[in-house]
């Protein structure tokens, strides 16, 4: 069996421009991102590891918010693939990302209604 190392971020909110109806182009909207990263391990970590050893997490935070810029994304599937192919050109170690995204602003009664895409190194 192949070790992995699965690198998480849980439940980052952001507004992002999304939408394909009138009331929600035009101004961005709060997404829930929630991503699970799988990454090829060193094979040992102990006290002494380096950071480079690993990711920063700071970069998954990244790809679901500065990464996706002002563009517009009618779909909420086109910003799951942007945040997948953001993290895949920063580390070549990235072997999957799991991206779950949620339309905060579609909630009525606390629901979660949104995707989750994944996506394998090609």
């Amino acid at each position: 069996m192949t070790d992995s190392l699965l690198l998480e971020l849980a439940d980052f909110e952001h507004l992002v421009h999304t939408g394909i109806y009138s009331e929600e182009t035009g101004r961005p909207q709060p997404l829930r991102f929630t991503l699970q990263v799988r990454l090829t391990p060193i094979p040992r970590f102990d006290a002494e590891t380096p950071l480079d050893a690993s990711k920063n997490y700071m970069d998954l935070k990244f790809a679901c918010s500065e990464a996706l810029g002002d563009t517009h994304f009618k779909l909420i599937e086109a910003v799951a693939d942007h945040v997948c192919e953001t993290l895949f050109l920063q580390d070549e170690r990235i072997e999957a990302v799991t991206v779950k995204i949620v339309k905060l602003a579609l909630s009525e009664a606390d629901e979660k209604i949104g995707i989750t895409l994944h996506r394998e190194r090609r």
